[in-house]
């Protein structure tokens, strides 16, 4: 049937009916047959036509609960069945509209379609990595692994990839927003059907698909999920009921006409309303619930939060009362926040009267870090901004910020991949490949959740878009950088037991040194070898064959990394860092002290061995 939306007003015969006892809200199976349940307090009716009675306006009437729910069981329809609700607003024309809690969809202007969302997770044996041990890799569905001019990428053209991002080291996905949006293209910041999986990249069993086979290869799924505005285009929930007025134009699911008004059209749910604070919330819970996904990213929360800069408790609360449902029932799941304001506040705990959030990204990181490997000359780059970026964080513990040199944002709305920033119209340059490793370093070894975007580690330079798929032959074409990611990677995650203080939460920028552009700092967990790691990066278009600075233990430190190696690209320099030997003598605050050899705007990473 075509989504008319509306049809003519006739009068209509509705039988009596009784309100369904099962619990639960949109669609709710049981055996032969399915009951349906919607929030709908200004309708005269609602009624549910499908292909289970021949969309027929009247066969099943809802009965109303008399708190502005409405409820009816429908013997007959079952999984398959295409179906919308009807309603009767007054003397308005009926309305058709899809069930708000639909969990598939033909389309974002098609029907609803009668889905279990109880998948079969027989064999889904995954564990959570801890927090600390997180590398994400950020992901978008339709550009990931696409054929160019067939149609937006789908999960299932991404699962033969996911052995390349296991052996990568990534060990969390965090997929951009995949629900129903208008059309086949989009970022999907644009959500129309906020509980339906977008069909053009695989609909719910793909999801779902996706999600078990990543679990097989010990990758957790974060999913991208926007809150701060719904729509604005093809939008159900717009006026659902029928019901708006002069101050109220989107109806019963968004705020006041000022309230309303976001960047991104006037769709601003109403976060005061029971109604729509439990829908945002069983959204929530749904995809951690029912897709086993292993955490959420929210979008935009300064917008959740506020509202043209004045404090919006209603959002906040919000916030407290999902977080505090998710931490109850499944605490290991990280909830990372997209705020960009360095508020401390999101993620405080609940308790203390935070939002409650696990991690949040963190501007304090990646600004300061971009500028200082974009800079075109070297006496740009401020070493006390890199210091502070390194030492920024929130509420004392490392794992509450993610850091990141390249984001979705950061790599479109006007701004390009870090490569093509660094030198416009020549990303594969010699000092491209340097800086923008430089970078990547950092983010490898500085407190905090790493995370990369897609493609960055075979440097990856095309400006984001949703209809450009990821060049995969860069792969070829600069193995070598990816091997260095690679190898960052096992570092950050110790898994050659040698580099433990790079998971840890301890950080001392011991050395800086402005006028060469040189920064050294010391990690460790607990201390002592195998843990303690000091890292050196050089800033400068210019080598040293030996550069002292403080240790802070005595002994042979080894070279795990040197990012001016060869191996990683056939025109580094090769310089060699060479093992040291740190001997007693007080340096950068330090006890010890020793040389290194270090490349042009190259990184090492030392460690002890374990006893």
């Amino acid at each position: 049937m075509e989504n008319s939306k509306m049809i003519a007003n006739n009068p209509i015969a509705l039988k009596a009916v009784s309100p369904s006892t099962r619990p639960g809200m949109g669609t709710i199976l049981f055996p032969g047959g399915v009951a349906f349940r919607v929030w709908a307090p200004f309708t005269s009716s609602v009624c549910a036509a499908g292909t289970f009675n021949q969309w027929s306006p009247s066969a099943n009437p809802f009965a109303s609960e008399g708190n502005g729910y409405w409820s009816v069981e429908v013997p007959g329809a079952g999984i398959g069945d295409e179906y919308q609700f009807v309603i009767r607003n007054g003397a308005q024309p009926l309305i058709w509209h899809k069930n708000p809690y639909a969990s598939e969809v033909v389309n974002s202007s098609g029907n609803a379609i009668i889905h279990d969302p109880n998948f079969d997770w027989a064999g889904d044996s995954f564990v959570m990595p801890p927090w600390n041990e997180l590398v994400i890799y950020e992901m978008h569905v339709g550009t990931f692994n696409d054929a160019p001019g067939t149609g937006p990428g789908t999960f299932d053209e991404i699962v033969p990839k996911l052995p390349y991002l296991r052996d990568l080291g990534a060990n969390a996905i965090e997929i951009m927003p995949v629900v129903e949006f208008p059309m086949d293209y989009s970022w999907g910041y644009n959500p129309a059907q906020p509980f339906a999986v977008e069909s053009a990249v695989g609909g719910p069993q793909g999801l779902y698909r996706f999600v078990k086979a990543a679990h097989a290869q010990g990758i957790a799924v974060i999913l991208d999920v926007v809150y701060n505005h719904f729509g604005p285009g093809d939008l159900d929930l717009w006026r659902f009921d029928g019901w708006s007025d002069g101050d109220h134009n989107g109806g019963i699911y968004f705020y006041d006409n000022s309230r309303a008004h976001t960047d991104w059209g006037d769709t601003r749910p109403d976060y005061g309303r029971p109604e729509v604070r439990q829908y945002i919330r069983d959204n929530a819970l749904f995809w951690l619930n029912k897709y086993r996904l292993d955490g959420l990213r929210l979008d935009s929360v300064s917008n959740i939060r506020s509202v043209a800069g004045r404090d919006l408790p209603d959002g906040w609360g919000l916030l407290q009362w999902i977080h505090n449902d998710i931490r109850a029932s499944q605490p290991w799941k990280i909830i990372v926040a997209e705020d960009l304001q360095n508020n401390e506040w999101i993620t405080k705990d609940t308790g203390s009267g935070g939002a409650g959030f696990g991690s949040q990204w963190d501007a304090g990181f990646v600004h300061p870090i971009r500028d200082a490997i974009i800079a075109a000359n070297d006496a740009d780059r401020d070493m006390w901004a890199v210091q502070d970026a390194l030492y920024h964080g929130y509420n004392g513990d490392a794992v509450r910020r993610v850091i990141y040199t390249e984001s979705h944002d950061e790599v479109a709305n006007g701004h390009s991949r870090v490569p093509e920033e660094i030198w416009p119209g020549n990303p594969g340059s010699w000092f491209s490949r340097k800086r923008s490793t430089l970078g990547a370093a950092l983010v490898f070894t500085a407190p905090g959740i790493p995370m990369i975007f897609q493609g960055q580690e075979f440097l990856e330079d095309k400006y984001f878009r949703d209809t450009v798929p990821l060049d995969w032959s860069k792969l070829k074409t600069y193995a070598g950088i990816q091997a260095l990611y690679r190898d960052l990677i096992r570092l950050r995650r110790n898994w050659f037991n040698q580099t433990r203080g790079l998971r840890g939460q301890h950080i001392n920028v011991h050395h800086v040194n402005n006028r060469d552009k040189l920064i050294g700092y010391h990690r460790w967990e607990n201390g002592g070898p195998g843990d303690d790691v000091v890292v050196v990066a050089n800033f400068a278009n210019g080598g040293y064959g030996s550069y002292a600075l403080g240790f802070p233990r005595a002994g042979q430190w080894r070279v795990r990394f040197n990012s001016d190696w060869q191996g990683y690209s056939a025109d580094f320099g090769n310089q060699l860092g060479f093992d040291t030997v740190a001997s007693p003598g007080p340096a950068d605050a330090m006890p010890f002290q020793a040389n290194v050899g270090l490349g042009p705007y190259s990184v090492l990473i030392l460690s002890q061995d374990n006893s």
